[in-house]
């Protein structure tokens, strides 16, 4: 296994395990089997386990097979605080020690806020206490390095990373959000602020492997050098030195295996202008499908009615290549989970963003078709849950 360090020097595993996907029978996890494969994972060199507490069974699980094995010291936890249901300072500590108690410790080595959507979050979390609650939780050593793992744009994100002193932070990151999601920006800036980047949806939950046009595949498949396509998504993130570490949701031991020898031939700088070329040639060969050539540079940003209009974007050309369900996810969380709202319907066709695309994109008309397919009764009404559940 290859290892890179965090911001205290402590080795972390260039391949993480991402504990939400574990199989389940019946409604629960498969405990035998998930044993199996944490197992086969830590012999490997992985150490480094990500879960949070609302991945149904998950902290308990893995709580129960690293006790059962004698080896919680051997490993680095991540797990994450559930921001968005808080509602004093109290119900903090009341999470964080039920979240101990199933993971049958009492420290975690890495605690994120979940899904922190902006600065004005985290301020309304810091009205709650939670500076003061995590000075104390690394006092005692409960908690050893916080951060926050992120969904939004690469301006928010930074934004983000100025607003507290952060240990680390995980975003969504692969060789088809290099410029959407926190982005080569986001990750770039993060790193230059001395701070380890965990990497999550490598492989866009499987759309990177599963569901690549036949023109894509025969690109892999005509390539000198022989990888799969998910070591191919791998080894383009390790080539990145601000990398630190990418997070797998491995749910069966052939899986384990074939990422744990990939993760051991991993080197940054490796990649050569050929390699990069390929994949930006599979990255086209998957836009092919998309409706609306933008390329997430940004330059239409800021918009002065708050529209996040690369996000929309993205999510929307998603909806022609993976799926209503992952067009529609993305897109809330993109839009809706935040204080203030970025939605394509806020846009009140004034046109400065037009005037400043570099693809020449008639905007404000895909903004309007966007809205349409995306902001139908089931967005609409996640949007008054979110405000009345997070009170906005």
């Amino acid at each position: 296994m290859k290892y890179r360090r965090d911001r205290y020097g402590n080795k972390i595993s260039v391949l993480g395990y991402g504990c939400m996907r574990f199989t389940t029978k019946l409604g629960r996890i498969d405990m035998e089997k998930a044993e199996k494969e944490i197992m086969l994972a830590y012999r490997g060199g992985v150490n480094y386990y990500d879960t949070a507490y609302v991945y149904p069974g998950s902290e308990a699980a893995l709580g129960e097979i690293l006790e059962k094995n004698g080896i919680r010291d051997k490993v680095r936890i991540a797990t994450k605080l559930p921001h968005y249901m808080i509602r004093n300072s109290g119900s903090m500590e009341d999470y964080f020690q039920t979240q101990l108690k199933r993971l049958r410790t009492d420290h975690v080595e890495y605690y994120l806020m979940h899904m922190l959507t902006d600065v004005a979050t985290w301020e309304r979390l810091c009205n709650l206490g939670i500076r003061e609650w995590i000075e104390e939780k690394k006092k005692s050593g409960q908690i050893e390095q916080v951060g926050f793992s992120y969904h939004g744009n690469s301006d928010m994100f930074c934004q983000l990373l100025d607003a507290y002193d952060w240990d680390f932070c995980q975003i969504q990151y692969n060789y088809m959000d290099e410029h959407s999601q926190a982005g080569k920006t986001g990750l770039t800036y993060a790193a230059k602020k001395g701070l380890p980047v965990i990497i999550m949806e490598p492989l866009r939950g499987g759309k990177l492997v599963n569901h690549l046009p036949e023109k894509a595949i025969r690109r892999f498949e005509d390539y000198p050098i022989q990888r799969t396509p998910a070591e191919w998504s791998f080894q383009w993130l390790w080539n990145q030195p601000e990398v630190t570490c990418v997070l797998s949701g491995m749910n069966s031991r052939k899986m384990v295996r074939e990422n744990v020898i990939s993760a051991k031939r991993s080197k940054a700088g490796s990649f050569t202008p050929e390699d990069q070329k390929l994949l930006s040639d599979v990255a086209s060969e998957i836009n092919a499908r998309m409706k609306v050539g933008c390329t997430g540079c940004r330059y239409c940003m800021p918009c002065p009615q708050n529209v996040d209009i690369p996000g929309t974007f993205a999510a929307y050309n998603r909806r022609y290549s993976e799926g209503k369900v992952t067009a529609l996810r993305e897109y809330a969380m993109c839009t809706l989970l935040r204080k203030d709202t970025t939605s394509a319907s806020q846009c009140i066709r004034c046109g400065k963003c037009e005037k400043h695309c570099p693809q020449g994109i008639p905007i404000r008309k895909e903004l309007a078709r966007a809205a349409k397919e995306l902001e139908g009764p089931v967005y609409k009404i996640a949007g008054k849950v979110i405000r009345l559940v997070m009170k906005y």
